[in-house]
């Protein structure tokens, strides 16, 4: 049976992985020279290639190991993308006017964690699935509120409803839910005898 297991992809390998944000587009090119085109995602899906990662054989028997406790492609598992990985700027640390989560309704008591990317007055909204334990911080019109968070699914519960048209606000650090798209690694040992893996493809999970 599939399953997600709820530990992070060793870092010192994720720290050299290559990749990002992948999108689908259709593009047709009609008789006049002009395009249409089609966006059929509606988020993006991020990969990464994490055998650049792996510097030594220390480096090389963690990935051995991480990879055959997760069956290969069989279970998911966190993974901390080197470059974004928080609710602002990497250079940054995480407060808690970072990100509008919601607006209160006087009902509703259960915000999902989102990061907006924004760009020339267009906005991407993207669900955060995977919070890092202990960095989630919530405001309610500015002020720091207490909330209990499901680590497993980003959602952020008061225990009563804010009120209405009060404004939403968090800040956190996050991993993202993928798996190995692959069901074998190629390992081999350099000149030197360090250790080897040309490719190790990671592909994000939607949960």
């Amino acid at each position: 049976m599939t399953a997600f297991h709820d530990i992070r992809f060793p870092f010192a390998v994720a720290i050299g992985a290559v990749g990002g944000p992948q999108r689908r587009t259709e593009i047709v090119t009609l008789v006049s020279g002009r395009e249409e085109r089609n966006a059929p995602w509606a988020d993006s899906v991020r990969r990464w290639d994490a055998g650049p990662g792996v510097k030594s054989l220390d480096d090389l028997n963690t990935l051995i190991a991480f990879f055959e406790a997760r069956r290969a492609r069989l279970h998911g598992f966190r993974f901390r993308d080197p470059i974004d990985n928080r609710s602002c700027a990497p250079s940054q640390v995480p407060a808690m006017l970072d990100q509008r989560i919601g607006t209160g309704d006087g009902v509703a008591t259960d915000f999902q964690l989102v990061k907006s990317y924004a760009s020339g007055g267009e906005r991407w909204t993207r669900r955060i699935a995977k919070p890092v334990e202990g960095t989630v911080i919530v405001a309610v019109d500015g002020v720091e509120a207490e909330v209990s968070v499901d680590h497993a699914t980003g959602l952020a519960s008061f225990a009563e409803p804010p009120a209405t048209g009060a404004e939403i606000t968090a800040g956190f650090a996050f991993d993202c839910p993928v798996r190995f798209d692959t069901d074998q690694l190629d390992i081999a040992l350099d000149a030197v005898g360090a250790g080897v893996a040309p490719s190790v493809p990671l592909i994000e999970l939607k949960l």
